[in-house]
């Protein structure tokens, strides 16, 4: 079968649908991605790729095509407002990959379509070409929320293309029933795909003290800095345990001089990163958190914006997590995190709903099975 994969250019949003493309590619398949610009970090995954859009980034479609700011710090907004605005820009930023995707949707003979819940063109090349669906959730937030507030934004294009509305998808959940995602869809374990990087060989056995990542993801540093750490930098120097700041290339100036039990680390993959760390301090990142949960860790999350306050809320009421205001960040918290058995045996049973789900490789016959239908 052919399987065509598509979704915004973003680490966030097409990083949880590579283990599901290499179960497919494995079991036999042929897989091919659709996306936009950037491509560098999709090309890595090793697929195939066809590049649709109209050569413009998502942060340049956004710029030039709204009047709003652009910000990804939202702590004045409510949950809610967020999503409703994330709809509005996705829907442009969606709009000039519709022609591409229909082309190569209609001309490769695409059998079955996976598709992130941001890419608004992708449930209408699913109607007006009558191929089965699956949105491929990336975290807790309902993927068939979001369709529907895209779908709300994109009534032009549905009208421009003779298509009544989204076509009906099956959710693909990689959380556990304890965490969210939509009621009714396919559930599958989160395997975290983080792309490549060099590990250094010393982060491969454990410190000789309690050793805590602390990461921002791919977008916050982009757009916002490292400011979400400042406090947390200047608290960590009186907690006896070791930080490690894995913000990639990010400007660390607003740290100041770093207390020597904090040091920066080049890009290293986070899965990798967390096999031997004891807990993670992160924005509330969907994948950030996933892969956290896949490797049975403690979390602090500091929500900034997107999906992070929904994430925070669902993840400290299985009590695997702590939560605060980046200002609010003292030493007693950090503490806490590393020394609170409560959390620890939080964390250990999320990591076990994870593991009782089905592999991506055991999900493929139903993955099959839509596709046959």
């Amino acid at each position: 079968m052919r399987i065509l994969f598509t979704g915004p250019a973003s680490a966030g949003h097409l990083f949880p649908m590579i283990p599901t493309a290499q179960a497919l590619r494995a079991a036999g398949h042929d897989v091919l991605f659709a996306s936009s610009k950037p491509l560098d970090r999709l090309r890595e995954a090793g697929f195939a790729i066809v590049e649709i859009g109209d050569g413009r980034t998502i942060r340049e479609v956004m710029e030039q095509s709204s009047d709003e700011e652009m910000r990804y710090v939202a702590p004045d907004m409510s949950q809610d407002q967020i999503l409703d605005r994330a709809a509005r820009g996705f829907a442009m930023i969606s709009r000039p990959t519709v022609d591409g995707l229909l082309e190569v949707a209609g001309n490769w003979g695409a059998d079955l379509l996976v598709y992130d819940s941001f890419q608004a063109s992708a449930p209408l090349v699913a109607a007006k070409l009558k191929i089965p669906s699956v949105i491929q959730n990336f975290g807790v937030t309902s993927g068939l929320d979001m369709v529907g507030r895209l779908a709300a934004n994109f009534t032009e294009a549905y009208e421009t293309y003779g298509v009544f509305g989204p076509a009906e998808p099956t959710a693909l959940n990689i959380v556990p029933a304890s965490l969210g995602g939509d009621a009714g869809g396919l559930r599958m374990r989160y395997l975290p795909y983080n792309g490549g990087g060099t590990v250094p060989a010393a982060l491969l056995r454990r410190g000789d003290r309690p050793r805590v990542a602390v990461t921002l993801g791919t977008v916050l540093t982009e757009m916002d800095g490292v400011r979400a750490i400042v406090r947390l930098t200047e608290a960590a120097a009186s907690v006896d345990a070791e930080f490690l700041l894995a913000v990639g290339d990010a400007d660390l100036t607003a740290l100041g001089t770093l207390p020597e039990n904090v040091r920066p680390l080049p890009w290293v993959p986070l899965a990798e990163l967390l096999t031997t760390s004891d807990a993670l301090i992160h924005h509330g990142g969907s994948g950030t958190l996933l892969t956290a949960l896949q490797a049975g860790l403690p979390q602090l999350l500091l929500p900034q914006g997107a999906d992070h306050f929904t994430n925070a809320d669902a993840l400290t009421a299985t009590g695997a997590a702590l939560r605060s205001a980046s200002d609010d960040v003292d030493t007693a918290l950090l503490t806490r995190l590393i020394t609170d058995p409560a959390l620890r045996e939080g964390a250990a049973r999320l990591r076990a709903e994870n593991e009782a789900l089905p592999t991506p490789a055991e999900t493929v016959p139903a993955l099959e099975a839509l596709a046959a239908s």
